[in-house]
């Protein structure tokens, strides 16, 4: 595959995966964790002809993103791989996983669709891990990882791997993993986000976000890019303005089918260079060869932003991060950089020859705070106004769990809590 050397996450959590011990491992976004848990997984696993190992992420991109490097790291050990999300034939995965997959790769929901319909048995599974496991407590999957981690067997190896770890992640590991799971954080604690990256900023709200926009595109010419808007309409409206301005631009968000998601991304992979998505791709995409991360729409939660400009700079290359703060947001923007733990720099945009750039017709754009509160752009449709605070849980519908009809998580989150004794408020 190419790689030479361990990075520095995959050197430390190797050998402890193969001592077979349980393991949580806080290491920044692009340092190699999927390697780190794969390789040792796929040595440990080869030939045994049952599901040994689950690996469960958020999101069916992640899923997607770690089955591809597992089946590639695989081959030549004749592991069998399965990966099961919602939004794809239930029929089909039943069969890939009646074909013996030592490994299953997949999300929460339809996890617990095929173990209720007898298609995945992890009575034997050698190893359980949980990739991304703070977002997985943050889209409120802990009561769906419990009923899971009911059913595998007391023995076996856990393994949760985190680019943040909040104190939820702690209790997780005192209540579910061995009583001598090793600690293992790559870097300094505050050291979460990745150095080459370059981290800028500029004020702008209502069209003027636009202008900005444009300028960086002018100033940077961006080689590979994706741009974070704050909802499924706005990156609708985004991809639309730079399309009627000749760029080669690609939208991709939770409102799209399965299908279309994955097109989107093999055309951004293959040939296009802009992406314009919401926080849906803010994890697990690993694509070498972005170069800048446009927060279009800044972050309401600083750490958002960690994990989106995490997107770039991927393996030690050098990356680019510019994010347009509304003029009400400079608290924002100082806590950013707090929690970020980043220098950014007000970057000297010249917006002037871009203030009188068309809008596509017939469209409004509000973008909720920041965006001008839906001022009109001679439109007839309202784009904006509403924003995505957070990610859509897996839906529980018509017997795929893993649907678009699932339950909105973000402004009004729940406490995780009250919902389980495994999670308490800090005294």
């Amino acid at each position: 595959m190419g790689f030479n050397t361990m990075t520095e996450v995959q050197e430390l959590a190797i050998p402890i995966v193969l001592e077979h011990k349980d393991v949580v491992v806080r290491s920044k976004t692009g340092s190699g964790k999927t390697a780190a848990f794969l390789v040792p997984i796929i040595q440990e696993i080869q030939g045994a002809g049952h599901t040994s190992a689950l690996v469960i992420v958020p999101t069916r991109e992640l899923a997607l993103q770690v089955a591809s490097v597992a089946t590639k790291l695989g081959n030549t050990n004749h592991v069998r791989v399965a990966i099961v999300y919602g939004g794809a034939s239930i029929n089909v995965q039943m069969q890939a996983l009646s074909r013996g997959a030592e490994l299953v790769i997949g999300t929460p929901g339809r996890i617990i669709d095929l173990m209720e319909r007898g298609a995945l048995k992890i009575g034997r599974i050698k190893f359980f891990v949980l990739d991304e496991a703070d977002l997985m407590l943050d889209m409120g999957f802990i009561d769906d990882i419990r009923q899971i981690l009911s059913s595998a067997p007391s023995d076996r190896q856990t393994l949760l791997f985190s680019a943040t770890m909040p104190r939820q992640i702690v209790d997780m590991a005192r209540n579910y993993m061995k009583s001598d799971a090793t600690r293992l954080t790559v870097g300094e604690e505050e050291d979460i986000t990745v150095s080459t990256i370059t981290h800028g900023y500029y004020f702008a709200s209502g069209r003027a976000k636009f202008a900005a926009l444009m300028a960086y595109i002018e100033k940077f010419n961006p080689k590979k890019c994706i741009i974070f808007t704050s909802t499924q309409r706005e990156s609708e409206f985004v991809h639309r303005f730079l399309a009627s301005n000749s760029f080669d631009a690609i939208v991709m968000h939770g409102g799209m089918s399965q299908a279309q998601r994955e097109r989107s991304l093999h055309a951004f992979k293959q040939h296009s260079r802009f992406l314009i998505s919401t926080n849906l791709v803010s994890r697990g995409l690993d694509i070498p060869d972005i170069t800048d991360i446009i927060n279009f729409d800044a972050p309401n939660e600083p750490k958002t932003y960690i994990h989106r400009v995490g997107r770039s700079a991927r393996m030690g290359k050098d990356g680019r991060a510019f994010t347009i703060f509304g003029n009400d947001q400079k608290s924002l923007m100082h806590d950013t950089r707090a929690v970020a733990n980043v220098e950014m720099h007000l970057i000297d945009l010249d917006i002037s020859k871009f203030r009188d750039i068309q809008l596509p017709e017939h469209e409004r754009w509000g973008g909720g705070r920041d965006a001008g509160r839906g001022r009109s752009f001679g439109g007839e449709r309202r784009f904006g106004g509403e924003r995505q605070r957070g990610f859509r849980r897996e839906g529980r519908g018509s017997g795929d769990r893993d649907g678009h009809h699932g339950r909105s998580f973000g402004g009004d989150r729940r406490r995780f809590h009250r919902n389980s004794l495994d999670f308490r408020p800090s005294r």
